[in-house]
C-alpha cells in the first residue's frame, strides 16, 4: 500500500522546487526571446511543458512559435462540444499546416451525460447556476486532466484583454493547477498580435473577421457591436464575472466547484480555489 505520508511530502518538494524557480524564469523572460524561454522550460521540465489553445489570435501566434522551431511542447485544447464549426475548421487547418495532432480534452461522460439527462442540453440559458456547472464539466474539469503531472503552462493571456491582468506578472505560480504559468504574449497589443498572423499567414478563426472578439462556446459567444464592452462577447452578451485570469481555459467559477460537488457528490473533482 502506498505511504501517504511519503507521497505528500514529494508533492510538497515538488511544489516548492517549482515556485523556487518561477523568479528565475520570470527574470528570463525579461531578457530572452519567447523561443528562447520556453526552450529553457523544455530543457528544465523535459515532458512536462503544455499549452492550452482554443485557436484564438493569440494562441496561434504561440502555436505558430512552437512548432516551426519544433519546441518539445505538447498543444491541447478544450474540446466542449459546444464550439462553433470555424473554431473545428481552424483546428483542422492548424493541424494541416504544421503537420501536428493538437490534442483535444472531452467533458467526462459520467459528469456530462447525467447532468444533461437532468436539465436537458441547452440549461445553460436557464440560469446563471447551470451556466456555471456546464462550465465546469466542459472546461475547468477536462483542463485538470490537460495539466495533470505537467510543470509548466504556455498561455496566450494578454493585459490589454481585461483590467484586472494589467499588474500580471508574466511568469507567475498557479496555486490551484500546483503548476507554472508562462504568458509571452502579456504585453502584446492587439494590433501586434494580429500584424504576426497576418505576415506569416497564419490560420485563424475567420469569426474574427465577422466582429467576434473571444470565442468560445458558441451558445455564450457573440460579436461585439459597434461601442459595446468587448467582455460581452462571452456569455451571449451578458457579461459574467470571471477570475483575475479569464479567457476560455481561465475562467474558473466558485459556484460551479459547490454546485457540482453537491450534483454529483464527486469530491475528487474538487478544484482549489486559487487566492
Amino acid at each position: 500500500m502506498p505511504n501517504h505520508s511519503d507521497t505528500y511530502k514529494l508533492r510538497n518538494k515538488i511544489k516548492n522546487s517549482l515556485q523556487n524557480d518561477v523568479d528565475q524564469i520570470l527574470q528570463l523572460a525579461k531578457e530572452l526571446s519567447i523561443e528562447e524561454v520556453i526552450s529553457y522550460l523544455v530543457k528544465s521540465y523535459p515532458d512536462k511543458v503544455t499549452c492550452s489553445s482554443s485557436f484564438s489570435f493569440e494562441d496561434q501566434v504561440i502555436t505558430h512559435k512552437i512548432l516551426t522551431n519544433q519546441l518539445p511542447v505538447s498543444i491541447f485544447t478544450l474540446d466542449t462540444g459546444r464550439l462553433f464549426e470555424e473554431t473545428y475548421s481552424v483546428w483542422s487547418a492548424t493541424n494541416e499546416r504544421y503537420h501536428t495532432k493538437i490534442r483535444g480534452y472531452n467533458p467526462d461522460h459520467k459528469l456530462l451525460e447525467p447532468f444533461v439527462a437532468e436539465n436537458g442540453p441547452n440549461s445553460f440559458y436557464e440560469s446563471v447556476q447551470q451556466r456555471k456547472a456546464c462550465c465546469y464539466i466542459r472546461k475547468v474539469e477536462p483542463l485538470k486532466r490537460a495539466l495533470k503531472n505537467k510543470c509548466a503552462w504556455i498561455t496566450g493571456i494578454r493585459a490589454e484583454q481585461s483590467d484586472d491582468r494589467h499588474d500580471l506578472a508574466q511568469v507567475e505560480w498557479d496555486e490551484g493547477n500546483q503548476i507554472i504559468k508562462y504568458h509571452p504574449l502579456l504585453n502584446w497589443a492587439t494590433e501586434e498580435v494580429k500584424a504576426y498572423v497576418n505576415e506569416h499567414h497564419i490560420p485563424y478563426n475567420i469569426l474574427y473577421d465577422r466582429g467576434y472578439t473571444s470565442i468560445g462556446c458558441a451558445p455564450c459567444t457573440k460579436p461585439v457591436k459597434p461601442g459595446e464592452d468587448t467582455r460581452a462577447a462571452a456569455g451571449g452578451g451578458r457579461i459574467i464575472q470571471r477570475r483575475n485570469v479569464g479567457c476560455m481555459y481561465h475562467v474558473m467559477y466558485e459556484a460551479s466547484i459547490q454546485y457540482m460537488l453537491r450534483f454529483f457528490n464527486l469530491a475528487d473533482f474538487f478544484i482549489q480555489e486559487k487566492n
